[in-house]
C-alpha cells in the first residue's frame, strides 16, 4: 500500500502570498464555524434518542462513536485524496459529503430509526474528516510556524462560536416534546436540513477559488505505509501529539454529551431536557471566549505552558463536578469549555512536524485521532452505567492529565524533533 506524499498545492504560493492567506481565512470561518454548529447539534442527539428509544448510556453514546469513527477508517484515503487534488478541491468535496450526510441525518430523524442514525453520522463524520485534515493543514502553513497555534486558535474560536449556535437553534427543535405539535416530528429535521444548505453554499464558494493555491511544478513523490510509520515514529512531538488529541477529543465531546443528563439530576439544576440542553451553549460558550482570549494571550505566553495550566484546570473542575452539589456542581462542569478552548489547536500546532513535506501525513495521523471522541464516550457510557453518572466524569478528568503530560514534555524541549 502506497500513500501520496507531496504539498499537493503549495501554502506558499502566488505573487501575494498575503492576499492569499487573507482569503483563505475568510473562507475558512464558514467551514469552522458550521463544523462546531453540527459538533453542538450531534451531541445533543444523546439525550434525544436516550429519550425517546429508552436507551441506556452506552447505547446512547453510540451516536458519537458513528460521529467520529471515519477519522480513523476514512483518514488514510483522503490523505492521498488530498495530495492527489488539492487542498481546495479537498474541501470542496468534504462540504459536499457533510451535505448529503445532514440531508441523510433529517430523514433518518424523521423516521426515528437509530440504524439509519447512525450510518447517516458516519457519512456526515466523513465530510467533517475532510474538512478536519485539509482545512488545519492550510491554516497550518500557510504562514510562520511560530504563529500556527494562534492563528488555528482563533479560527477555532469562529468553530466555537458555532457550537454555541448549535444548543440554542437545535435545543428546543430536538429536545422538545415531539407529540407537543403536528410539526414536532418534522421540526427534528430542521437543524440538519438547515445545515444541508449552509453546507451546499459554502461547496460552490469553495470550487469558486479552487485555484486560489498553486500547483508545484515538480512530480509527486510517493511514500509507503513503512515510511509513514517512519515519520510518527522520528518526530516525538507527534506521536504525543496523536495521543493528546485522542483524549481532548474524546474528553471534549464525552462532558459535552453528557452535560443535558448532569444538569437534569435533581442533585444538580433539576432542568428540563430543552432548558438543559440550551444551558449546553455555556459550556460550548466558554471555548468561544477561551479561544479569542487565548489568541491574544499567546501573543505574550508561551504556548505549551499555557496548554498544561489549562488542562490541569480542567482536570481539578472535572473532578470537583463529581463531588460538589447543585449549582455548584454544575457550573464547575460548564466551566470545563472555557479550558478546552486552546486545547486542540495548541496541540495540534506543537505536534507538527517543521518539514511542509511531511505536513499530509503528520496531519492523516493527527485527525486519526480524534477517533477519540468515538471511544472515549463509549468507555465513559459503559463506566455512568455501571457506577453511574457522575463518577464515570473521572474518564474525562484522566483524558485531561494526559494532555497536561503533552504540554509538560513540550514546554521541556521546545525543539520541535526528538
Amino acid at each position: 500500500m502506497t500513500v501520496l506524499m507531496a504539498d499537493a498545492e503549495n501554502p506558499c504560493l502566488e505573487a501575494n502570498p498575503e492576499s492569499v492567506a487573507n482569503r483563505l481565512f475568510r473562507l475558512s470561518i464558514g467551514v469552522f464555524f458550521i463544523g462546531g454548529f453540527l459538533t453542538s447539534s450531534v451531541s445533543l442527539l444523546v439525550p434525544q434518542l436516550k429519550l425517546i428509544l429508552a436507551l441506556d448510556y452506552a447505547e446512547a453514546l453510540l451516536v458519537q462513536l458513528a460521529f467520529h469513527a471515519s477519522y480513523l477508517l476514512f483518514a488514510l484515503p483522503i490523505t492521498a485524496f488530498i495530495v492527489a487534488v488539492g487542498y481546495m478541491r479537498a474541501i470542496t468535496t468534504g462540504l459536499a459529503v457533510m451535505a448529503a450526510g445532514c440531508l441523510s441525518l433529517a430523514i433518518a430523524q424523521n423516521a426515528l430509526s437509530f440504524a439509519l442514525v447512525l450510518g447517516a453520522l458516519l457519512l456526515l463524520s466523513a465530510g467533517q474528516t475532510f474538512l478536519q485534515m485539509a482545512s488545519n493543514t492550510v491554516v497550518t502553513v500557510i504562514g510562520p510556524s511560530r504563529g500556527a497555534a494562534r492563528r488555528l486558535t482563533l479560527l477555532q474560536g469562529f468553530n466555537s462560536l458555532g457550537t454555541v449556535a448549535g444548543p440554542m437553534v437545535s435545543a428546543p427543535l430536538l429536545l422538545a416534546d415531539r407529540g407537543a405539535a403536528p410539526a414536532g416530528a418534522f421540526a427534528t429535521t430542521l437543524p440538519f436540513a438547515g445545515t444541508a444548505a449552509v453546507t451546499t453554499l459554502l461547496a460552490f464558494a469553495y470550487f469558486r477559488h479552487r485555484g486560489l493555491l498553486s500547483r508545484q511544478n515538480e512530480a509527486q513523490r510517493f511514500v509507503s505505509t513503512r515510511q509513514m510509520f517512519r515519520i510518527f515514529g522520528q518526530v516525538r512531538r507527534l506521536r504525543w501529539g496523536t495521543l493528546a488529541i485522542f483524549v481532548y477529543v474524546g474528553a471534549e465531546v464525552t462532558i459535552g454529551a453528557l452535560l443535558p443528563s448532569v444538569l437534569m439530576r435533581p442533585d444538580r439544576l433539576a432542568a428540563s431536557p430543552v432548558a438543559a440542553g440550551q444551558l449546553v451553549s455555556l459550556y460550548w460558550g466558554g471555548a468561544m471566549l477561551g479561544r479569542f482570549v487565548g489568541a491574544w494571550v499567546m501573543t505574550r505566553v508561551d504556548e505549551a505552558r499555557l496548554l498544561a495550566a489549562v488542562a490541569f484546570g480542567a482536570v481539578a473542575l472535572t473532578l470537583a463536578a463529581i463531588v460538589l452539589p447543585g449549582v455548584p456542581g454544575a457550573t464547575v462542569l460548564i466551566a470545563v469549555g472555557l479550558c478546552n478552548a486552546i486545547m486542540y489547536p495548541t496541540i495540534y500546532a506543537l505536534a507538527f512536524p517543521e518539514d511542509e513535506r511531511q505536513a499530509p501525513v503528520a496531519s492523516m495521523w493527527l485527525c486519526m485521532a480524534v477517533v477519540g471522541g468515538a471511544l472515549v464516550p463509549l468507555l465513559t457510557g459503559a463506566v455512568a452505567d455501571r457506577a453511574t453518572l457522575l463518577p464515570s466524569l473521572a474518564v474525562p478528568a484522566a483524558c485531561y492529565l494526559i494532555i497536561a503530560c503533552f504540554a509538560s514534555l513540550c514546554a521541556r524541549q521546545p525543539e520541535r524533533r526528538s
